[in-house]
């Protein structure tokens, strides 16, 4: 995945985002759609109509990068919202990646105290 330091935020943008946009269709929707800077070091993430595909954003600081991702089976899991963003963690980041509901995690075991 990619190298993030621990105070880099990620934003899903909200609604649905053209798929066929690039470099420059992105960092033009984050700074009209977002009002934030592309170039800030955050991680921007976008998902298409279908749900199927998403696209990350992030300057490394040497220039942009674009990830893509399409699930073969499943959709990403996105907020209901039709505008907005929503702030996840990497650890968040990594469950919607996966295909996983990162908006409810649940755990395999409850924690117990060692008596």
């Amino acid at each position: 995945m990619i190298g993030l330091s621990a105070g880099t935020k990620i934003w899903i943008v909200c609604g649905v985002t053209d798929m066929r946009k690039g470099f420059d269709g992105l960092a033009a929707l984050v700074q009209l759609k977002l009002r934030e800077d592309p170039f800030s070091g955050q991680l921007f993430v976008f998902r298409g109509r279908r749900g199927d595909r998403v696209k990350i954003l992030w300057w490394d600081g040497d220039g942009l990068c674009l990830f893509a991702k399409r699930l073969e089976r499943g959709r990403f899991v996105w907020p209901r919202a039709e505008d907005g963003v929503v702030h996840l963690s990497q650890a968040q980041l990594s469950m919607l990646l996966e295909g996983i509901d990162w908006r409810r995690p649940v755990r395999t075991q409850a924690p117990q105290l060692a008596v």
